[in-house]
């Protein structure tokens, strides 16, 4: 039942084709939401994917957010072109801490208006963040219309926390989703973000993630 909520993951820099494409197969095989990629691979996943449910969902502005706004929304176009459904963008961080809220929605709404409708995450990075300032990137993505607000990229300090989750969960209101990622590798894990309010959950453990489940419900 919890294999609906992963976006099963692969970001690593030295990630290579033979991962990718194994990446997919566990996908297929778990009927995972999506698997989640850097944009050099969306090509390759779109084509293993093709028959199956499973989305390609790729990160955009990873994993800082300092991109441009303007690199950012042609990053999501091609990435939408190449065959993306989903799109997991970073936001400006600097820029939400310096208190300039306009940029910050504006970056986000330019990725939403970039991929005609299709699901934006916002990754506001919790760690980085005071509990005001996630609140405020939450808000903005919403204004932004941006579809789910996301912990982490799993590449900085620290990763997803229930308390994170709350609050943002708290904070949307239900007019946005929440995405748990980054740290997130037992099934407890799992069901703590669930129970927080987590409506996806970000990993790169997804498939022994259904191992324990499967021993789980074997009994």
């Amino acid at each position: 039942m919890y294999n609906t909520y992963i976006d099963h993951t692969l970001l690593k820099q030295n990630a290579t084709k033979e991962q990718i494409l194994k990446l997919c197969e566990e996908a297929k095989t778990y009927q995972f939401a999506s698997v989640c990629v850097n944009p050099t691979w969306v090509k390759t996943c779109k084509e293993a994917l093709k028959g199956s449910k499973v989305k390609v969902c790729v990160v955009i502005g990873f994993p800082l957010g300092a991109t441009t706004t303007e690199t950012k929304a042609f990053e999501a176009h091609l990435a939408l072109f190449e065959g993306a459904e989903e799109f997991d963008m970073v936001i400006n961080v600097g820029a939400l801490k310096d208190g300039n809220n306009d940029l910050v929605e504006e970056d986000i709404a330019a990725v939403v208006n970039a991929t005609g409708g299709l699901t934006v995450k916002v990754i506001i990075e919790t760690c980085l963040l005071t509990d005001e300032e996630k609140v405020r990137a939450c808000q903005l993505a919403v204004k932004a219309k941006a579809h789910f607000v996301k912990t982490s990229t799993g590449f900085s300090t620290a990763g997803a926390t229930i308390a994170d989750v709350k609050l943002m969960k708290e904070t949307v209101k239900g007019f946005a989703l929440v995405k748990a990622a980054g740290g997130v590798r037992t099934l407890d894990d799992v069901k703590a973000m669930i129970e927080a309010g987590a409506d996806r959950i970000g990993t790169s453990g997804g498939v022994a993630l259904m191992t324990q489940t499967e021993m789980k419900t074997s009994y």
